[in-house]
């Protein structure tokens, strides 16, 4: 591996840590397409900086584009507060104002500048390393290596220094303020981190990869967990296994590095998506497919319980009875025998203890509209479920 395969990964890889903790932020605070607005708009500070300046290193740059990234989000939040329209329509109202200022001011003031679909969307990473930061003529790596590493440092930083009154703030904003936090200082201060990172990462990585190293992670890693902590280390190693993979997988197709990063992020989106143990796909229908049976066997005791006639607890009538068909009638059988809540004598079906006590159980439940703690008793109950 060259140094500069090892350096497009390292950068790579910090870009991907310092997203993943505000989008974590993002995600929670439902701002995720925030970050969008942000990586958009933050081009007018760029332009308006450079003509100050007339140097693309200049960290007026980053302040500027910091600022114009909390205005998107002070615009989005008052024309929100009116109540004219809703986030997404403010967010989709500022965002491309803001971003086609910046393309009219540099079109008016610096029309010989190009801009491609790589440098304003996609990025390259590739390129990084030939852009070296050079210290009293020693060559100490590349220009973006160090601004990223630096805003990674300071987020690292703030996080550990306001943990706990962004985590009140996000989940209770009245709380944090009856605490003597304020909630407004801290959502603007978390919008001037996210925008400062995204100003780091776009020269080197693009608006779209900056986007999805934000949301994806974190969204990832939601799906798995809903510990704070747990969350935030979740999404880091989402977001750097991702900028990792992405690489190679773009070294190997000889394509682009951000494009391809992107895709892996969105495949491991969609695995996680998929078959997450809680909330994946597969795991919310085999539990919806649980949860009615067990509601036909409820429903299959309490006519046990009701009905004392061999003739209406013959195997051959629960059809008929209860109007299933005979596939569920076979399973819901299986599962009360398995749970030990049914005998079966010449194919008469009748209640055993237990079956009896869970039955009465639960239309004690019933009649006292208590339903809700029939979930419960069902873990008291059931070896088995559906």
């Amino acid at each position: 591996m060259s140094s500069a395969q090892l350096e497009i990964q390292l950068i790579a890889c910090l870009v991907a840590i310092a997203c993943a903790i505000p989008g974590t932020f993002l995600v929670l605070r439902k701002m995720a397409m925030i970050s969008d607005a942000i990586s958009h708009s933050i081009l007018p500070g760029i332009v308006i900086g450079f003509f100050i300046t007339q140097d693309l290193n200049s960290p007026l740059l980053i302040l500027l584009a910091a600022l114009t990234g909390i205005l998107t989000v002070f615009l989005v939040e008052y024309i929100q507060k009116t109540g004219l329209v809703k986030e997404d329509t403010a967010i989709g109202l500022v965002f491309p104002a803001l971003f086609s200022i910046g393309v009219i001011m540099i079109a008016k003031n610096a029309n010989d500048v190009h801009l491609d679909v790589d440098a304003v969307l996609l990025g390259e990473l590739a390129f990084a390393p030939f852009d070296r930061l050079i210290i009293s003529g020693a060559d100490v790596g590349p220009k973006s290596l160090w601004i990223i590493g630096t805003i990674l440092a300071i987020t690292v930083g703030l996080l550990f220094a306001f943990f706990k009154e962004l985590k009140i703030s996000t989940f209770d904003a009245g709380l944090a303020a009856s605490l003597g936090f304020s909630p407004v200082a801290i959502h603007y201060g978390l919008m001037t981190v996210s925008s400062v990172t995204t100003v780091g990462a776009f020269d080197a990585v693009g608006a779209i990869l900056v986007v999805a190293l934000m949301i994806a992670p974190a969204a990832t890693a939601y799906l798995l967990t809903n510990e704070l902590k747990r969350m935030l280390i979740y999404a880091i190693c989402f977001g750097v296994c991702s900028a990792i993979s992405g690489y190679w997988v773009a070294h190997w197709l000889d394509a682009s590095i951000a494009g391809s990063i992107t895709t892996m992020l969105g495949i491991l989106f969609l695995a996680v998506y998929l078959f997450a143990p809680n909330k994946g796909v597969i795991a919310v229908l085999y539990r919806e497919k649980q949860q009615r049976t067990e509601v036909s066997l409820l429903t299959f005791l309490l006519h046990l319980k009701n009905h004392t006639d061999e003739r209406e607890r013959h195997v051959n009538h629960l059809n008929e009875h209860i109007n299933w068909q005979k596939v569920r009638s076979k399973s819901v059988l299986d599962l009360a025998l398995k749970n030990n809540m049914i005998l079966l004598d010449n194919n008469i079906v009748s209640l055993t203890e237990k079956g009896e006590a869970f039955t009465s159980k639960a239309i004690n439940y019933i009649i006292t509209n208590k339903d809700a703690q029939i979930e419960d008793m069902k873990d008291d109950f059931f070896l088995f479920r559906g």
